[in-house]
């Protein structure tokens, strides 16, 4: 019978922690937590839980470029907070703070280069503020304001810093959901074309202004399914979530995203409850695929549709530090040889 060094020309090596760039098809031994591992491409995707945040909260505002890169600012704890911080893949940092403290407003952008715009202030924690910041990687400045005040927009944004999309959400009294549109540019805020469906608490990504998906949220007490594109110019209805809810995050494009967490309700819209559920966008319908490790809503998050993080949120009936890391198939990971 072959041996592994036959067919591969090295041992299995032993190490005190996993390699850092392991190649496809490579096996070891992790002498600390006493385990044979193999680098394998997964088949179905999966929730890993990441390093927890050092604030506890939810309603916050994050973006991401993957799993392992990604910054968080505000939230609620339950008081309203400007705490930013940065993930590395493994722990997150504390860096420097909003100026102005808030929750349930929506982030654009990378961990170096963010833009956070609209939710609820101390001043303002009922009609919603316009207020608008950019993060530099090091520090928040405060740029030109959203054209409408608005509060609970989305779990998840679309764009970048420099292109992004401020979709929906509520004015004052907070029953008013709203269907308004606006476009960034880098130095403004413009009024585009709206939404079909008026909600608040959606999620919405994409990859700049001119493409971008909206799905779920809620109008106006009604929880809603509803999926919506955007050209550049309108939006147009598509299939519904398979599970309508509110307060999700999402991650990815127009053609392949996630939806994750948030609230749905099982007998009445009084009665909400949070859901570990996760839905993958393959650009026409979408279908259920591997769950969260815990029922959460009010998170925030961002990524691709392959690499994907969820952060904080209420895990009933409290707040919660916990980030949970999306690896999807197709892509290669460590894996734990178990014996059967």
């Amino acid at each position: 019978m072959a041996e592994y060094k036959g067919i591969h020309g090295t041992k299995i090596q032993n190490y005190t922690s996993d390699p850092a760039n392991p190649i496809l098809g490579q096996v070891w031994y992790n002498e600390t937590s006493q385990t044979m591992k193999v680098q394998a491409v997964t088949t179905v995707g999966s929730w890993a839980t990441g390093g927890d945040l050092n604030t506890a909260r939810s309603q916050a505002m994050g973006v991401a470029e993957s799993s392992t890169s990604a910054l968080v600012a505000g939230g609620t704890l339950p008081g309203i907070s400007a705490i930013t911080e940065s993930y590395n893949g493994s722990a997150w940092t504390e860096v420097n703070d909003l100026n102005t403290a808030r929750f349930v407003g929506v982030a654009s952008g990378t961990q170096t280069a963010a833009i956070s715009a609209g939710g609820r202030t101390p001043v303002s924690p009922t009609a919603g503020t316009a207020l608008n910041e950019s993060w530099n990687g090091t520090s928040w400045t405060e740029v030109n304001d959203l054209n409408t005040a608005r509060r609970e927009i989305a779990g998840s944004g679309a764009g970048t810093s420099t292109s992004a999309l401020n979709t929906g959400g509520s004015t004052n009294p907070p029953t008013n959901k709203i269907a308004n549109n606006e476009s960034w540019n880098g130095t403004s805020w413009t009024e585009v074309g709206d939404l079909n469906t008026a909600r608040n608490q959606s999620a919405s990504v994409g990859v700049d202004n001119t493409s971008a998906l909206c799905f779920g949220g809620q109008n106006p007490t009604t929880y809603v399914a509803n999926t919506e594109s955007w050209n550049g110019t309108s939006w147009t209805e598509l299939n519904d979530l398979g599970t309508a809810r509110y307060a999700l995050a999402g991650a990815g494009t127009s053609t392949d995203a996630l939806g994750f967490g948030g609230y749905q309700y099982l007998i009445n819209p009084s009665s909400p409850h949070a859901v570990a559920r996760t839905e993958a966008w393959n650009g026409s319908s979408w279908s259920e695929t591997s769950d969260l490790n815990r029922k959460i809503s009010s998170n925030t998050g961002n990524g691709t549709g392959s690499s994907a993080i969820t952060i904080g949120g209420i895990d009933t009936p409290t707040q919660t530090a916990n980030t949970e890391e999306w690896i999807g198939p197709g892509v290669p990971t460590t894996r734990t040889i178990t014996s059967s």
